[in-house]
């Protein structure tokens, strides 16, 4: 071999040395929105976990004192139709003050606005909670997509090292830019996309 060829080698393998660093740079850069997408959609899917529960705990509450309004006012109708039968005056107004207790019963059992455990109010929050499980639904689906974005811009670029194909480096750069798109989506504005679907 001679000195220009050996020449030509070397500049060869520098000027792949040095595409083979930008290209580790490409993957490192990757891997670290990767990293950013992994643990938003981890916390987006957790909290999602966690409202789903807690509207269930509610509904089950809100289904509860359904049952025990429905029992007290049964009661309360029940002791009305027996009231006229009823000719002593003090077990009367005896029975009378128990209907009206559970009216009065029945009534907190719809609403109670100092306690927040009314049925009104139960529904209300178990309705938030509902709509906040929503979002981060939405949210972790916009960062699982922004993963696997980045999942497969990762393995294209690692392939470009390989195959020395560049436009691998290209297309894996413009999956890393879908992926910041989709997580930022994720972020801000989880429902613009399902909205223009």
């Amino acid at each position: 071999m001679s000195a220009h060829e050996s020449m030509e080698q070397a500049e060869h393998a520098e000027h792949a040395s040095g595409e083979n660093r930008k290209i580790a740079l490409l993957i490192a850069v990757i891997a670290l929105f990767l990293a950013l997408s992994e643990t938003l959609g981890k916390g987006a899917q957790t909290e999602a976990i966690s409202k789903n529960v807690e509207s269930s705990n509610l509904w089950a509450f809100f289904q509860a004192k359904s049952i025990r309004r429905t029992v007290v006012q049964t009661a309360s109708d029940e002791a009305k139709l027996s009231l006229g039968t009823i000719g002593d005056a003090a077990a009367k107004a005896a029975l009378q003050k128990q209907i009206d207790d559970w009216q009065k019963t029945a009534a907190r059992y719809r609403s109670e606005p100092e306690t927040g455990e009314g049925q009104d109010q139960l529904s209300e929050r178990a309705k938030h909670a509902e709509e906040e499980r929503d979002l981060a639904e939405a949210k972790y689906h916009h960062f699982e997509l922004a993963s696997a974005a980045f999942q497969i811009g990762i393995v294209l670029a690692s392939a470009t090292i390989i195959t020395g194909i560049v436009a691998l480096a290209w297309i894996s750069g413009l999956l890393a830019l879908a992926g910041i798109a989709f997580t930022v989506i994720g972020l801000f504005a989880p429902h613009a996309l399902h909205l223009a679907l």
